[in-house]
């Protein structure tokens, strides 16, 4: 930051001028976009990794797919959608049947209670239609932020951005935000750099760098990353840039 930005109180302080905050902002969109291109060439083909044909079949395996993987879900939902095949029969069917089925993702009975709720409310409001409003989509039981912006992008073609575990935890590290965990804090700050039309796919390219590349539970590897050079690298030991 230059020291031209800066100005100089009496008691000492020094307080940051409107022209470095945009400054500061500007070099974030610059980086965003910058990850965007490089990620776009790493994962030209990155979709949502829950299998689902219908829309409420999606808003059922995001529901799942909390503290599990998206592959046991694609699993578990195989049975789950054989038995109740549309919204109708998966609002009528017993909470207790539906914990069975879905109890291998784990959070059974939370999430059996919820995915019966929400077909419900499908059921007798929506006719049986997944609505294409963020605002109705939050009320239904079950359905957040992360949810709802997944359905609105992937299913809609709507501007999101799915802050999920990937997209915080890389966010953080690459620079694009700041020491926030918090998923609707980062959600804010990345609409204020990301471009809208951007989001959706941005949040699905992160989830396959940070499952092969950006990874949690192992020092990243970043000396195969396609960000090297421009990631700020927050939280990560300088030893693992030369792995």
């Amino acid at each position: 930051m230059c020291v031209e930005l800066r100005e100089l109180h009496g008691n000492g302080a020094i307080r940051v001028s409107n022209a470095a905050r945009q400054e500061i902002n500007m070099t974030k969109k610059m980086l965003a976009l910058e990850v965007i291109e490089r990620l776009k060439k790493e994962y030209p083909d990155a979709d949502c990794t829950l299998d689902y044909d219908q829309a409420w079949k999606l808003l059922v395996s995001v529901r799942l797919a909390a503290q599990c993987t998206d592959a046991r879900v694609n699993v578990v939902v195989q049975g789950l959608f054989e038995k109740y095949p549309d919204v109708k029969s998966l609002a009528e069917a017993d909470v207790e049947d539906i914990e069975r089925i879905v109890r291998p993702c784990g959070l059974g009975k939370s999430k059996a209670r919820d995915i019966s709720e929400c077909m419900k409310m499908l059921h007798e409001k929506f006719n049986d239609q997944v609505p294409d409003d963020f605002d109705m989509l939050l009320t239904l039981p079950g359905v957040g932020r992360k949810s709802a912006n997944l359905i609105m992008g992937d299913v809609f073609g709507k501007p999101a951005i799915v802050t999920d575990t990937h997209c915080i935890r890389l966010s953080n590290r690459i620079g694009l935000v700041k020491d926030e965990k918090d998923p609707k804090k980062v959600e804010m700050a990345l609409w204020k750099i990301v471009p809208p039309d951007e989001g959706s796919s941005l949040c699905h390219r992160l989830v396959y760098h940070g499952r092969e590349v950006c990874t949690a539970r192992t020092s990243p590897f970043c000396d195969r990353c396609c960000l090297n050079d421009i990631c700020k690298k927050n939280g990560v030991k300088k030893s693992n840039d030369n792995k």
